[in-house]
């Protein structure tokens, strides 16, 4: 069966390999690891998704999840629409089908919880519960927003019904306080525990009881105790020394734990990807300085999960999980940039929220060795 995919392939037929969904994707192993170049996955912009109602006016996508049916969460920032057409904004959370039909839209202040000022990182977990952040900072001066942080972490049904709040609206102690976040920028349930990237004026991966909302545990960059200086703005670094980088995180963005309990941590600014184990001991990393790099991640949906894939910029990377070697690039005609989140769905297919640039699927096109390196 392996030498009949890899034919396929070397013989150029994508559409076949396409049309046989999770089966398209090769086993990593020793015949993968032979074949040089290894084959990557390809990718075409699917310029017909999504389908917005005219109704609707949707500001900055910050971030898109996917649930078990594929349909894809928008998370958007409707704050963000200019006064002409602010009438017309969509509620935070816009739900399409798999051919990018619209279902539904939700979200938004409500009784009993506190909605987030700046909406920032959304996850759909396993058991069907969406997860949803917010990086609002007081000082920021953004026209239109409430001048606190966003230092809680929401969590809904996915027809939009509160379930579950942790931490509350403005009260963060900073990176030693357990029973809020300050200012998180995404989230991913495993289990019964919820990881959190608790990035943006935090420097931490905080772990909670997925139900009950209780800290489990917290640590920082190469495993350490969290730490690091709060600030409003984003500290951009202009200047990157060789070796291991700076000893703390500067925005934890995205965070994805694989199927075998591995976490792999987003840290934006410093350029690089940290490898930890569910407990928090620290693996390996990988940093690339010369170009934008770790903005965000999402696993191919094999079922070893052999490729991670990293945005930023204007390309995503594709990475070898377990070893995090950089094994390419997708950067195809028309395509967005990196991402600020990305997401993938069951057939493979990557999706891309590009805050200010809009939002985008890209569509996969099978196993191929012409992608970028």
């Amino acid at each position: 069966m392996r030498l009949g995919i890899h034919r396929r392939i070397q013989l150029g037929a994508l559409a076949a390999v396409v049309a046989a969904g999770a089966s398209a994707w090769l086993p990593a192993g020793a015949a993968l690891a032979q074949q040089q170049p290894r084959a990557l996955p390809a990718f075409a912009v699917d310029a017909s998704w999504p389908k917005v109602p005219d109704k609707y006016k949707l500001g900055d996508v910050s971030s898109i999840a996917i649930d078990a049916q594929d349909n894809a969460y928008v998370l958007h920032r409707p704050r963000t629409l200019k006064p002409e057409v602010a009438a017309s904004a969509a509620p935070p959370v816009v739900v399409f089908d798999s051919n990018g039909n619209f279902i539904k839209a939700w979200g938004g202040p409500g009784s009993g919880y506190e909605w987030i000022e700046r909406e920032h990182g959304i996850h759909i977990d396993h058991r069907g519960f969406a997860w949803i952040g917010g990086n609002q900072c007081p000082t920021s001066g953004t026209a239109g927003l409430k001048l606190v942080a966003d230092d809680q972490l929401l969590k809904f049904s996915l027809d939009g019904k509160f379930v579950l709040q942790i931490g509350k609206s403005n009260q963060s102690k900073g990176d030693g306080d357990t029973a809020n976040v300050h200012r998180a920028a995404d989230a991913w349930v495993r289990a019964s525990e919820v990881f959190v990237a608790d990035g943006y004026g935090n420097h931490r991966v905080i772990v909670f009881d997925a139900d009950t909302g209780a800290f489990k545990r917290t640590w920082g960059a190469f495993g350490k105790p969290p730490g690091g200086k709060d600030n409003c703005a984003v500290s951009r670094l202009t200047e990157y020394a060789p070796g291991d980088g700076l000893p703390d995180f500067n925005v934890a963005h995205s965070i994805r734990v694989s199927n075998d309990g591995t976490v792999y941590l987003a840290d934006r600014e410093n350029r690089r990807v940290q490898m930890f184990t569910a407990d928090g001991k620290f693996v390996k990393q990988l940093r690339r300085t010369e170009t934008p790099f770790a903005a965000n991640l999402a696993f191919s949906p094999d079922p070893e999960q052999q490729f991670l894939y990293v945005g930023g910029g204007k390309a995503i990377g594709i990475v070898d999980r377990k070893t995090l070697e950089f094994l390419g690039s997708v950067q195809v005609p028309g395509q967005l940039g990196g991402g600020h989140h990305i997401a993938t769905d069951s057939k493979g297919n990557l999706y891309i929220a590009q805050t200010g640039a809009g939002m985008q699927r890209l569509t996969f096109q099978g196993m191929s060795n012409a992608a970028m390196r």
